[in-house]
């Protein structure tokens, strides 16, 4: 990289997030090109990413914002004013969808039941709105947890269900459907969806103004077929003379992270080398634990690559508080600083302090080099929350 890394982040607190303003540009002309090339729309999915302090950066790339329920309805309509506000929820509160319909512009309903109870009301305050639809086609490997195409799926509406609950008048209601079967996959796997689409609902999809095929398309990964998505897209746009969104987290802000953090201590119990960081996979990298997965970590290699390897944890009580097994070119000790990659995404907006662990400040790497604190974290968060 032309800016030294190493040097930038040489005395910031840890642990501590870094956002990297130039990743996050170099992500935002890519999306800003498929949509240029396609006329497709594509949102920052809030749930991955939603630190809105670089939403005014992101307004120039991307249509708007996705929400997955008041709070981030909320955030997305006061950060990025300017663009589109959509709202899918599993299920709405009574209670809040007054204030939900304030900032929304599309609204999508996860059930026909749950469209029949709100969906005049949306309608009427000039709302766009959607049937998340589920296909039925699984595409996911290992990763089960994130599968919405799972037998007993609670989240989108089968054909079954559509045909046993769904009226002319119910159709009439809605402006546009939505699916959300991906998880950090190429085109290649929404190809395959679009046929369960097309098989199972493509005889509305006409009657549509809009088709939102949601989330979980890596397009800023090195590998992604970017050429395959887009004739996708057009094949979509085309044949049913839909308006096509998307609405990716990870893509946005991949690679546009990093966790800063500090050794504490080495120790050794039998053959395993053990090192304790000052973060912790439980508090501040859930999906370590939650997906799971093994982070990438800056100068490290697999276990048995290089001389040294180690098992790393966090500090918290929970035994299986672990970060992964990694080696190196030479011994680890206190106070040595590490630096896992891919940090932006599904941590600050997941982190929480279980031991009272406190949270990670935030800083922003900006594209000319200098450090900015975003934010930062004390007692008074831990105890506030309680």
């Amino acid at each position: 990289m032309d800016r030294n890394m190493s040097e930038a982040f040489n005395g910031l607190h840890t642990p501590c997030y870094v956002i990297d303003e130039k990743r996050l540009r170099e992500n935002g002309e890519i999306l800003k090109g498929v949509q240029e090339r396609t006329g497709c729309k594509i949102l920052l999915a809030q749930k991955a990413f939603s630190n809105y302090k670089v939403y005014p950066l992101l307004s120039e790339y991307l249509a708007g914002t996705e929400a997955s329920g008041l709070y981030e309805a909320r955030l997305g309509r006061e950060e990025m004013p300017e663009g589109e506000c959509h709202v899918f929820c599993g299920a709405y509160r009574a209670d809040e969808f007054s204030e939900i319909l304030q900032y929304a512009d599309h609204i999508v309903f996860n059930s026909p039941s749950q469209l029949k109870r709100y969906g005049k009301l949306a309608k009427d305050r000039g709302k766009s709105i959607g049937l998340r639809i589920n296909p039925e086609c699984s595409t996911q490997e290992g990763h089960e947890i994130y599968d919405p195409c799972a037998p007993g799926s609670r989240l989108g509406t089968t054909r079954a269900q559509w045909d046993a609950q769904m009226t002319p008048e119910d159709i009439r209601l809605l402006d546009g459907l939505h699916f959300h079967t991906l998880c950090e996959q190429n085109s290649d796997d929404l190809e395959k969806t679009l046929r369960a689409v097309e098989e199972k609902f493509g005889e509305f999809l006409s009657e549509m103004q809009w088709l939102n095929m949601g989330g979980g398309h890596h397009i800023t990964r090195k590998d992604y077929d970017v050429a395959l998505l887009e004739r996708c897209i057009r094949d979509v746009m085309e044949k049913y003379h839909v308006q096509v969104y998307l609405e990716p987290g990870e893509a946005v802000a991949l690679n546009a992270g990093y966790l800063v953090t500090e050794v504490l201590d080495v120790l050794r119990n039998g053959d395993f080398r053990l090192a304790i960081l000052d973060m912790s996979a439980a508090c501040h990298t859930p999906d370590v634990i939650e997906m799971p997965y093994r982070p990438p970590l800056r100068n490290s290699g697999n276990p048995g690559e290089y001389a040294y390897t180690y098992r790393l944890g966090g500090p918290t009580c929970l035994a299986g508080d672990i970060i992964g097994d990694y080696s190196f070119k030479g011994p680890l000790t206190e106070g040595q600083k590490l630096i896992f990659e891919d940090m932006a995404i599904y941590t600050m907006c997941k982190n929480n302090t279980f031991n009272g662990m406190p949270l990670p400040h935030i800083y922003l790497w900006k594209e000319k080099g200098a450090i900015e604190l975003m934010a930062e974290f004390g007692y008074e968060d831990f105890k506030g929350r309680l």
